[in-house]
Formats: C-alpha cells, structure tokens, sequence
C-alpha cells in the first residue's frame, strides 16, 4: 500500500500568483520550486538577462532561506534561458550564490515563457 505524501506549502513573502500555484512545496524531506524574475510587486525587473538571473536567484534564496537550509539545501537548479546567449550571465550571477559542493544543474533554451518578457527560469530541489 503506498500513502500520499504530505504537501505543506513554504510561507514566502514574494507576491502572490494569480495563477494556481504555491512558490514553494515541500513533501518527504524534498523542497520543490520554481523561481522567476519577479520584484515585491510582482512584476517581470527591466534591465536585462544579468537583472533578471539576479532577481531570479535572489527570490531562490529567499525562498530556500524560508524552507530552513538556505542555499546549502539547493540539490539540483534547472535553469531555463530564451537565449543560449544569456548562458554566460547566469553563470555568473549564479556562481555568486552557489559554493562548492555545487548542486547538479542543467541548462535548457526555451522559445518562451508564460510571461513573454522573461528571459529566465529556475526550477529546483532541496533538502529540507
């Protein structure tokens, strides 16, 4: 007999979706997220791919901060670009939250997002 897990959102203080989502789940110890380049408003920050992975990583720390490990907790980060162009400013934005040992990551180039001006996604897993 297999039991359900027990999903229990994590509080944040980014914006509410009007979509049917929660920032953040937890379920078996595992943290589930999806972060995007939304500011306080909830709105997409101008300024660009380096502004948008910025603001995108800063909500995933927030956000694994909430869930209890902060960033030493983040297992995987799948990162999703409209431009494998982008590549080289989120990593380097990226390697300003992450310190060895690294999460496993992948890289994937989309067409385009729910949001037609981001530029980029972040999937991730982590202990809790």
């Amino acid at each position: 007999m297999t039991t359900t897990p027990t999903i229990t959102p994590i509080a944040t203080e980014l914006p509410r979706s009007k979509a049917p989502l929660e920032w953040a789940v937890s379920a078996n110890g595992i943290l589930f997220t999806a972060q995007i380049p939304i500011d306080a408003t909830g709105q997409v920050v101008a300024g660009g791919i380096e502004a948008q992975a910025r603001q995108t990583m800063a909500n995933l720390r927030h956000t694994l901060e909430r869930a209890g490990p902060g960033m030493a907790g983040l297992t995987q980060a799948l990162i999703y670009v409209t431009d494998r162009e982008h590549l080289t400013a989120v990593n380097q934005v990226y390697a300003e939250y992450v310190s060895e040992p690294y999460p496993n990551r992948a890289a994937i180039i989309v067409s385009g997002f729910a949001r037609p001006e981001m530029l980029v996604e972040i999937v991730a897993y982590g202990a809790v």
